[in-house]
């Protein structure tokens, strides 16, 4: 590192240690001694050879509050690293939950049902999985990951990867003193990615795909109005991350025929209620959400307020437990050309109204029902296939594997 490379990461470190100090929700950061804290940080990256590295104590910093949505933004790479797979915990094992055709992890043999014991010798579980991808995917990316493997027949193994690597426009150039430049998703591509995808089944049975919370009012209007034609409507938020509360509101007043209050959002300085009022036309039929361990946030709400206002039932797996509200604060560095970097920082709890909070606990199904690694191998869903047959409709667990084939990212997409 040189001097301003290092000066660099300690004005990181104050200007984030500065805002998690003024806006975090609990004034008294949880007992820790946040100053304290940002000086040990601050001595660590007086010895630190690389940015990499220096930069890990930033986000050490911020993840020492433990809390899922106060995190550090590093500045955009020139470059991304894909190793062509997906990870997921079912139940409280890791699994390879797809492959890249051609990618890495497909040229090494590596198979969607194989049990991922460990990454670079740390062992993988619910409490760390988000942990090591966020390290090793944003923080400090490496090419090459060495994998302990079991696959579903009870096989060990060990394999290397070695990441695709892709150059792409991460510098950021103001001109007039207001205006950037950069490479971004389309707005089509955005907003088709945050579609919801339907399907069916006569008028005993829709499916509803929901992959974030990010979609507008025609849209969560167009879900009811289809739902209203059906018996039991499915609500798939299996792998969502979440998104606008506002987003919430809306499907949550298309669900009920009164005002429902969805949590007490607790800030710093206020403790207020939300509330979705209802829609006009609301559905009033049977309700099934399905969740696994990647649904978060918004989805993880959703299913919880399902459960509390016993308006259906949810099925699957434990969510991931990362229910807060956030600000994104963002700071630059640069004069002709700018890099960005910040931290998510949060700025308030939500408690159900059983008085509890999710974070760090997530939603517990009425019904667990996971895929074995059988079923990942194959390509089927049982989950969705049993939760059909609940609605009264035959899907078997194959066809509803093919239901809503995944999209892979594209490169020219950062």
């Amino acid at each position: 590192m040189t001097p301003a490379q290092r000066n660099y990461v300690n004005a990181m470190l104050m200007l984030l240690s500065d805002d998690v100090a003024k806006h975090y929700y609990d004034p008294t950061l949880h007992g820790v001694d946040w100053q304290a804290k940002t000086a040990h940080a601050r001595d660590q990256i007086k010895d630190e050879k690389s940015m990499n590295m220096a930069m890990s104590h930033v986000a050490a910093l911020l993840d020492s509050l433990n809390d899922s949505h106060t995190f550090f933004i590093p500045p955009p790479r020139a470059y991304f690293l894909d190793h062509g797979w997906t990870l997921q915990m079912v139940g409280n094992a890791c699994y390879v939950t797809r492959v890249r055709p051609g990618g890495d992890a497909d040229k090494h043999g590596v198979k969607p049902g194989d049990q991922v014991i460990s990454i670079n010798g740390f062992r993988l579980g619910r409490g760390n999985l988000w942990k090591i991808e966020y390290t090793f995917n944003t923080l400090r990316p490496l090419p090459q990951l060495t994998l302990a493997l079991r696959n579903p027949q009870g096989e060990d193994r060990n394999a290397t990867l070695e990441a695709t690597f892709e150059k792409h426009q991460t510098l950021q150039h103001l001109e007039n003193g207001d205006t950037f430049q950069t490479i971004e998703l389309s707005e089509e591509d955005w907003e088709r990615r945050q579609r919801i995808q339907m399907q069916t089944y006569g008028d005993e049975l829709l499916v509803a795909k929901l992959r974030s919370f990010m979609f507008d009012e025609g849209e969560a209007n167009r879900l009811i109005s289809n739902a209203r034609k059906h018996k039991t409507l499915i609500l798939d938020v299996r792998g969502n991350p979440g998104g606008s509360v506002e987003t919430l509101k809306l499907v949550i007043g298309g669900l009920f025929d009164h005002e429902v209050k969805l949590y007490d959002r607790v800030g710093r300085e206020s403790h207020k209620p939300l509330v979705a009022k209802p829609n006009h036309h609301n559905y009033d039929g049977k309700v099934i959400v399905l969740i696994d361990s990647k649904s978060a946030s918004a989805a993880e709400l959703l299913a919880r307020i399902v459960q509390l206002e016993k308006r259906g039932v949810v099925i699957g797996d434990v969510s991931s437990g990362s229910v807060m509200e956030a600000k994104e604060y963002s700071h630059h560095a640069g004069t002709d050309i700018v890099t960005f970097f910040g931290a998510s920082i949060t700025d308030a709890n939500l408690l159900m109204t059983d008085g509890k909070s999710l974070e760090h606990v997530g939603v517990t199904p009425d019904e667990v029902s996971l895929p074995s690694a059988d079923d990942l191998a194959k390509g089927r869903d049982p989950v969705l296939s049993h939760a059909a047959d609940l609605a009264g409709v035959k899907l078997s667990a194959e066809d509803a594997g093919k239901l809503f084939p995944y999209e892979w990212p594209k490169y020219d997409a950062f």
